[in-house]
């Protein structure tokens, strides 16, 4: 068993593998702690949209060479409200941006299998994991593995381990601020290996609820359904979900959607969350640990990305050139993109959903918002270079 290492990586999730990945590859030795199994980890069910700037930190992790055969290249969007359809063309308004569909699940299975030739360290099912003297010299990291308490000594700690983690529970209270908005319903969603109902994905309003119409591959899809807190998943079958689905769709794309049993359904509340800072002495928080979006600007695992981007750049350059002084400049720094995919993100869940709480003044100027951003160059513009993903911010 490894008992020192230079950075402790705590969450084998896609954000822990990738820094890990990416450490390993500039010959920063890591141990990555996970308290579920892998099983378990491969089992959750995410969005899958990646960014140019995530596709781009997966090549130069070297764990590309599936993603660039199976995943598909999306140069728009569909945008529809009033049942009127707009296409946002994100490669014409952004230079030559587009965006790549491709699983979370696969990102998680390509990252594991290069972790597994790699021979680097990872320790499924670590239970009690414990972060101490996060602010001394010395971090340590203990945690229970087949009933022995095993001590992990290492220079810095990765808090990799998502919203109900351990890591952002290590920071005391007092030096942490929460910002969070909770919206008053959840996303219903089904997965089914029929074919998509379109080459692009969809965002739908519709005044019984929002609709996406998203994909896995040419032969999976994924869609979802605005619904209330309140609902179960087991109050919707199958043929419920499919006839809402295609109620809240204009005619031309209802009538195209191919219907099948469902391989999985799930709902999941909706939250804008951030803490700051997003570091504390040796501990950086990555990913949900820190932040939490709600998926209709589909920046969730992007924005866990660019914060693995600026970790691993920061730790290189401590290791390689001895830049301590980057240390302090994580928070900073990442906060920056943050706040603006947090905006993005909640001005897209804003335009397209329905609020229940919502005037006919408010009503109007929805759909105003609506009519303004997609005749407007600017406007259409804007929704393009958020959706591609904004560049990532220097260290320096």
């Amino acid at each position: 068993m490894v008992n020192r290492t230079q950075v402790a990586i705590i969450g084998a999730g896609p954000s822990g593998l990738l820094l890990g990945q990416l450490l390993q590859k500039a010959g920063i030795d890591n141990v990555i702690l996970e308290r579920q199994s892998g099983e378990y980890v491969l089992g959750r069910i995410r969005a899958g949209v990646l960014e140019q700037g995530t596709v781009d930190l997966m090549r130069e992790a070297g764990v590309s060479q599936r993603m660039d055969a199976e995943g598909l290249i999306h140069d728009g969007i569909e945008l529809v409200f009033g049942g009127r359809r707009d296409r946002i063309d994100l490669k014409q308004l952004t230079g030559g941006s587009s965006v790549l569909v491709y699983g979370q699940t696969e990102v998680t299975r390509d990252l594991m299998a290069a972790r597994a030739a790699s021979g680097a360290p990872i320790i499924y099912e670590a239970a009690n994991v414990q972060l101490h003297d996060v602010k001394s010299e010395r971090p340590y990291v203990t945690f229970e593995k087949n009933g022995e308490t095993i001590r992990l000594e290492c220079d810095y700690i990765a808090g990799c381990d998502g919203f109900h983690g351990i890591s952002r529970k290590t920071i005391p209270e007092e030096v942490l601020t929460h910002y969070e908005r909770v919206y008053p319903f959840g996303w219903l969603g089904l997965l089914s290996d029929t074919p998509p109902v379109n080459h692009e994905l969809i965002y739908a309003h519709h005044h019984r609820g929002f609709v996406l119409c998203s994909q896995r591959s040419t032969t999976r899809s994924r869609y979802y359904l605005q619904v209330p807190l309140t609902e179960k998943v087991e109050d919707w079958t199958d043929e419920r979900f499919w006839q809402e689905l295609k109620t809240r769709l204009p005619a031309d794309v209802a009538g195209k959607i191919v219907t099948g049993p469902s391989l999985e359904k799930s709902i999941a509340p909706l939250r804008s969350y951030v803490v700051e800072p997003m570091q504390y002495g040796k501990l950086f928080l990555v990913g949900d640990a820190a932040h939490i979006v709600p998926p209709t600007g589909a920046k969730g695992l992007n924005l866990a990305a660019s914060d693995v981007s600026t970790l691993y750049r920061i730790l290189r350059s401590v290791y390689q050139e001895g830049r301590v002084d980057l240390i302090e400049k994580y928070s900073e720094v990442a906060l920056r993109r943050v706040w603006k995919a947090e905006r993005f993100s909640w001005f897209m869940t804003n335009l397209l959903h329905e609020f229940p709480d919502r005037d006919a003044f408010d009503k109007r100027m929805q759909r105003t918002d609506y009519d303004y951003y997609t005749s407007s160059e600017a406007g259409l513009k804007t929704i393009a270079e958020n959706y591609v993903g904004l560049p990532y911010d220097p260290i320096e």
